[in-house]
């Protein structure tokens, strides 16, 4: 394996570490050092073999790699694997699940490299609640319903934002008895909770939607030792099946152009979260064209906005949250967020 792979594997070590995840931290850690150790793991990192740290790290491949190891410690296919991954009556413990995971690999390779042919689809449900400040401040600018499209929306969790229950500081937004509710370490004003936020229609798309009947998938990307983000997500599922929450299969750039366009009566509302460094380049300049193209569309009686939780522009470690909202075509960025949602820096 190259040095390049193995830097991009103790990167994301120590990434997950600065987010909550010792566990994976340790196993990315002992992999790393396996590799560097001539350890061939089966092949699994071989279509990155020759890649660049940037490239392994733009395509997750550590990411990967922990996701098909979580599938298969939670099929219980291989139970001393199982056994060894932490719960909330079991703590982690590496060394073994390290020395079970290596056996594992030697049996199972082409299904776990299977698994990581494909992209990580977390679907990490508290992202809505850096999101909801940016639906709550369309809805109070424009004073009209919002049509909702979501790209790259995995299983679609995030699509049902409206349906659950948010703490932001002092102020709180949903409906009480919401199946899920959740909060963040908030910072800064709270956003327009008094805002008429109304979704009238709401339609996603997925390069491959996760079925929500198959929810293993979703799961297997949510770090084993972060027990509320499991517990959060399970309720998140079974709120989304309830709803009958459905993602249509297709390319966001080419969805995009065919679905979506400014409507008269109502705020139509293009967002995303954690998906745009996984496309291409040419793909993400012809996603932007396409946008700005609806938003040219857009007038004060059909607005059109554009939400997106992303890296910033200048860094890929900090994370932001921007709405450009037409028919002025504005950009601001209204928050600092946390990846996955634990704190919001609000500025509205």
């Amino acid at each position: 394996m190259t040095a390049d792979l193995v830097r991009s594997i103790r990167f994301q070590s120590h990434a997950c570490a600065e987010l909550g995840s010792p566990f994976h931290a340790a196993l990315l850690a002992r992999c790393a050092d396996d590799l560097e150790a001539g350890w061939v793991a089966e092949n699994l990192f071989a279509p990155w073999a020759d890649a660049s740290v940037k490239a392994c790290f733009a395509e997750a491949v550590p990411l990967r790699f922990l996701g098909a190891l979580n599938d298969l410690a939670l099929s219980g296919d291989e139970p001393n694997l199982t056994g060894a991954y932490p719960a909330p009556d079991r703590p982690a413990d590496p060394d073994r699940a390290w020395a079970a995971a290596k056996a594992a690999i030697a049996r199972h390779a082409p299904r776990l490299a299977a698994f990581m042919t494909h992209e990580p689809q977390t679907n990490e449900v508290r992202r809505s609640i850096c999101l909801i400040g940016g639906f709550l401040t369309v809805a109070k600018e424009t004073g009209l319903p919002l049509r909702v499209f979501e790209i790259a929306s995995s299983a679609g969790l995030n699509l049902s934002f409206d349906h659950y229950r948010y703490r932001m500081g002092a102020a709180v937004w949903g409906e009480p008895d919401a199946p899920v509710a959740m909060d963040a370490d908030w910072s800064g004003p709270p956003p327009p909770v008094e805002a008429d936020l109304r979704v009238i229609s709401r339609v996603a798309c997925d390069r491959r939607p996760t079925d929500l009947a198959q929810r293993r998938r979703l799961l297997a990307y949510v770090w084993p030792d972060q027990f509320d983000r499991l517990a959060r997500i399970r309720s998140a599922i079974d709120q989304a099946l309830a709803l009958g929450v459905k993602v249509e299969a297709g390319d966001a750039v080419e969805w995009t152009a065919r679905r979506v366009a400014p409507q008269a009566g109502a705020a139509t509302v293009l967002f995303h979260s954690v998906f745009w460094y996984y496309m291409p380049a040419e793909s993400q300049a012809a996603l932007t064209q396409t946008i700005e193209a609806i938003g040219a569309r857009a007038s004060l009686e059909a607005p059109f906005a554009w939400l997106r939780m992303e890296p910033a522009p200048d860094s890929m470690a900090r994370f932001e949250v921007r709405l450009t909202l037409w028919p002025t075509g504005e950009t601001r960025v209204l928050a600092e967020v946390h990846p996955h949602g634990a704190w919001v820096k609000w500025i509205g």
